[in-house]
Parts: C-alpha cells; structure tokens; sequence
C-alpha cells in the first residue's frame, strides 16, 4: 500500500519510511561552491559533514549549553536551553531533508548553527544589546552567527572562524529569506535598518547571492526551528504552570488535538497528555510541511539547487492550516508566555544585565578579559561598541551574572 506522503514507500523495491534517497533539486557536496581558503578535503567526511562537525565543537556551540531559550536556567532542569532547543531543530530538520530528498547534512548543519549568535538570556537579551547598539550599528543574531562562524572561533592555525563552506554561509544567511530585492534594495525587514554590517563586510569576500532564497535544505533548517520552539514553548510553558491544558483549548488546533488525545485516552494523566500533545502537534507539522513541499517542488520541477534558489518563492512552507495553526500558537504563547506577567520581572532585570555590562565595558574596556581588551585603545566608538557586543553576545547566562556580580554591587537574582 502506498505511503500517504510519498507513493513510493511500500512499493515493491521501492524506499521503505526512513530510507535516504536524493532529488535532484539537492544540494550536494560534491559540487559545493567551497570555502573561502581552500583546503585539502577529508579523506573520510564530505564536505557538508565536515561544517557540522566543526560547528559541534565551536566553543559557540558548547556555550548554548547555559544559554536560555524563554526561561532562565535556574527555573528547573526540565527547561529548554538553546542547545536542547537546537537539537531538536535538528532532528527536524533531518527528518524533513530525508522525506524530501534533501542533503540531511546540510540541513543538520544548519540546524546546529542558527542560534550561534543568540545573545544571554534569550530574546531579551538580544532586545537590550540591539538597543545598546542601535546607534553603532545595530545587533542582529543571524549577523552575530555569520561572525562567529566567519571571525570570531579562533580554532585553527590558518584562519580565523570555521572556514564552512558557501552552502552553509548562505543558509545562516539567508535563514528568513532573500536580503536584498531584484533591484538591490533591501527586502522590507531590513529597509529601515539596512542590511547588517557583519553580512555586507563578508559579501565583499565572498558573494552569498544575497537577492535569492537559500537552498531547500535551509528552508527546510528554518521551519524545523519554527516547528520546534512551538512545540517546546507549549510544552515549557504548561510545564512552569504559566497556562494549563484549558486556555489551551483556545487555539483551534490544539483544542483538535487535546479532543483526539482524550477520546483515545480518556482521563489520561495531564503529563503524559502533554507529551501526547506535544508529539502530535510536531508529527502534524512535520507531516503537513512534507506534503504541501512535495507538492511545491513536484509544481516548479527544479532541475538543480540553484533552480529552487531563483524561484522567487519557498519551496519548502506549511501548508495554509498549518501557517493558520502556526499563527494561532505565536498568538496565544506571545502575551501567555514570552510577556506572562511571571516572566516581566525577570525580563526587566535581564535587561538591566546586558545594559550595565555593556555600559561599564564600553566605557571601560580594559576591564574585559585581556584578550578582548587587547587593541581597544585604537578603536573607534562603532568598532569599540562592535567589541563589546561582540564579548557580550558570547556570554552564558550564567557568566554574564558572574561578570556583573564581579563590576556591580547588586546582581538579580533571575528566578
């Protein structure tokens, strides 16, 4: 019998659920644009496996470990960080790579770099340095992780950053789509700030067509992040007792899915009911993205990776339930959760955080560590500003609290 996502699972020979198989629409690291220093390749990786693994062992990447995603870490062990957050967005971004024909390489790779960049103390803390920094030049997150990757790993002996391949650049890149318009101009969510300096300094060293979409297997990356933080911000958020399975219901989705649970589980434990929830609401994402894609890309027929980077459209989306489920969710968690009068005070204070440190460094800089202060003295105001943001969006959220508590009398406490 014909698998319902794709007919040719269960046919004789054919690819059984799991099986890996490649359209010609995906990237492959055998034709890979390259790296900006060429290198010798590896004898025993390709060249997209050989980016994840450097991504895996970036410092950037162990610091997500004490990063939060919504909660601050004190708030219990069972709370998503930005490295668990990370993991799953990777999982997901497999699984789509694999039922599409994508490169799950690639696709993991991305997946593990999008939050490199994320400052401590989650969104918050990146609205606070945005601030600090709205007048040097402004911070973007997906722009802190195109520096990281490209200038501040200080890892090997022949370049600074990882030296990842031109796929990957223009995934982490392109992770929202085109930056710039057919005509040069920036896309509407950069037309009143301009394109970030980090990006427009490494478009003039490398060219990451910065007016296309980026390939399927970044489109793919990106909603498996939209995917995850759903899942796991209802599953945080009901977990913290900030809403309960019956403000829930308010979301038509969900509401769908909690009746599915319990006339097939009637009086089910509520947390086992959440879990159920939760695994409902990624398969059903997961499966929607699968279907309505495979009916983008079987529409638009892309002879090759570049074919779907000129499309002018994703090729890789929801389907229109899907993006009104979406919509619905975001709704319901943004004044539930992420604005829940339980979470103000501590967003207040984290604030404070970020602004403190980067007042006192930047009008101090001697005062970060000594490989950071090191050259401050020649620096202008925006490239001594870009240091300092630069030292603060590395921070844990743990560290970050150390370094106030060592400059300032009084630290809040977060919890």
């Amino acid at each position: 019998m014909p698998h319902p996502l794709n007919p040719a699972f269960g046919e004789p020979h054919g690819r059984e659920p799991g099986d890996r198989w490649r359209a010609p629409y995906a990237c492959r690291a055998a034709t890979s644009r390259g790296r900006l220093i060429a290198e010798p390749a590896s004898p025993t990786r390709n060249p997209f496996q050989r980016d994840r693994d450097r991504i895996i062992h970036s410092t950037a990447f162990r610091r997500l470990k004490h990063k939060t995603q919504v909660f601050v870490s004190h708030e219990g062990d069972h709370f998503r960080t930005r490295l668990t957050h990370t993991i799953e967005v990777a999982q997901i971004a497999r699984a789509l790579a694999r039922a599409l024909g994508l490169d799950e390489d690639l696709a993991e790779a991305l997946a593990l770099a999008h939050d490199l960049g994320h400052t401590p103390f989650g969104h918050t803390g990146e609205d606070a340095l945005a601030d600090c920094m709205a007048d040097v030049g402004g911070f973007d997150h997906n722009a802190q992780t195109l520096r990281i990757v490209t200038r501040l790993e200080r890892r090997y002996a022949g370049f600074d950053g990882l030296n990842l391949t031109w796929e990957t650049l223009e995934g982490l890149v392109k992770h929202n789509g085109p930056l710039l318009t057919g005509d040069g101009s920036p896309t509407e969510r950069y037309a009143q700030g301009g394109i970030p300096a980090a990006i427009v300094e490494y478009q003039d060293r490398q060219d990451l067509w910065l007016d296309t979409y980026a390939s399927a297997e970044a489109q793919a990356a990106a909603l498996a992040d939209d995917i995850a933080y759903n899942a796991h911000d209802i599953d945080d958020g009901l977990r913290a007792g900030l809403f309960g399975h019956g403000e829930l219901r308010a979301v038509p989705f969900l509401a769908g899915l909690l009746d599915e649970i319990e006339a097939l589980h009637p009086g089910l434990e509520t947390a086992r009911a959440t879990n159920e929830l939760v695994r409902r609401v990624i398969t059903r994402f997961v499966e929607g993205v699968i279907t309505e894609s495979q009916s983008l890309l079987a529409a638009l027929a892309p002879a090759d990776a570049d074919a779907v980077r000129r499309a002018g459209r994703p090729v890789i989306a929801f389907p229109d339930a899907i993006t009104r489920a979406d919509a619905e969710i975001k709704a319901f968690l943004y004044p539930n959760m992420y604005r829940h009068a339980r979470i103000a005070p501590i967003r207040r204070d984290a604030a404070q955080v970020v602004r403190d440190l980067f007042a006192r460094f930047r009008a101090d800089p001697g005062l970060m560590p000594a490989d950071w202060a090191a050259g401050c003295d020649g620096l202008d105001a925006p490239r001594l500003a870009r240091r300092v943001a630069d030292y603060i969006a590395g921070m844990t959220d743990w560290y970050a609290l150390d370094e106030h508590r060592r400059l300032f009398d009084a630290t809040p406490t977060l919890r």
